[in-house]
């Protein structure tokens, strides 16, 4: 969908103490390209569709010539070239504005950080880290990170005798809501929905995008009935949750499979599996479900 032109604000960035350098770049931390540094070092950069863009981003989201970065050596800026679809800072829209050390810019479907100051390449290598384990878009953990703590997991519960369940959970109808907002409104309601969730488990808990519009958490030392409960609560925070974006409220709901560890399981995808034939029983019985 179009942007509409009276939602156009300048975004104030959030403060830091770290100095703006030469050094500054732009780290892709979700979409094409993961991981790819961009340093900032010319007086302007642009950043579009376009392949004369000095930074290419081949999205049909994307116009061919959609933002500009601006280096005076002592601030970079950000700004708007009148692009179809938004320039987004820490999920606000942009018109014009100081970058600042850690702001998300959000072109088209993908996602880069921006990093200065200080030393470049320390940040830049730390940022990578993060992202074997952190999902770009929704912050939570990543595929690869969940199975390596649900194989812990599962080995501390056999060793100690403890339980473990887990929830296995996506948005109903989810094509729908791209079909009809467009993906960018699903990239917002993913992340909206993983700020909501992950408001509202413990700090243990393990909460992570499986893939797609699929997310995992691993609850610790839970057993059924809380687990369930759990499920639910989840399940009803997602559909009472409201996910605004550009002026339209998009309904969502969620299916929740919940499952338990027991001896039988041999290892995670066993687990995985079990708890997937529930998510699948709760799409059958009518979506917006529970079943474990």
């Amino acid at each position: 969908m179009g942007r509409k032109s009276k939602t156009v604000v300048t975004v104030i960035s959030k403060i830091t103490d770290k100095p703006v350098s030469n050094e500054a770049a732009l780290v892709v931390i979700y979409g094409q390209d993961l991981g790819r540094k961009f340093n900032l070092d010319k007086p302007k950069i642009i950043i579009g569709r376009s392949s004369k863009s000095d930074i290419q981003v081949d999205q049909e989201s994307v116009s061919r010539s959609h933002a500009k970065v601006s280096n005076n050596g002592e601030i970079i800026n950000l700004e708007d070239m009148g692009s179809t679809n938004g320039t987004y800072v820490n999920d606000g829209l942009l018109k014009k504005g100081m970058l600042r050390d850690g702001d998300l810019v959000k072109i088209g479907r993908t996602i880069f950080k921006f990093l200065s100051g200080g030393n470049i390449e320390n940040d830049y290598h730390e940022e990578i880290y993060r992202l074997t384990t952190i999902d770009g878009l929704t912050q939570t953990y990543n595929k690869r990170y969940f199975m390596e703590n649900l194989d812990r997991e599962i080995s501390r519960a056999q060793r100690y005798g403890r339980e473990l369940s887990l929830l296995l959970f996506d948005l109903d109808h989810f094509k729908q809501v791209n079909d009809t907002y467009g993906h960018l409104a699903g990239d917002h309601v993913l992340k909206q929905l993983s700020e909501a969730v992950r408001r509202n488990i413990r700090r243990e808990d393990i909460f992570a995008r499986y893939g797609g519009e699929e997310f995992a958490i691993i609850l610790p030392e839970i057993g059924n009935p809380r687990a369930l409960v759990m499920g639910e609560k989840i399940r009803a925070i997602v559909e009472e949750h409201s996910f605004v974006f550009d002026e339209n409220d998009i309904k969502v709901t969620i299916s929740v499979g919940v499952a338990t560890y027991d001896q039988s399981l041999d290892e995670g995808e066993d687990f995985i599996k079990l708890a997937d034939k529930h998510l699948y029983e709760a799409k059958n019985a009518g979506r917006n479900k529970s079943v474990g």
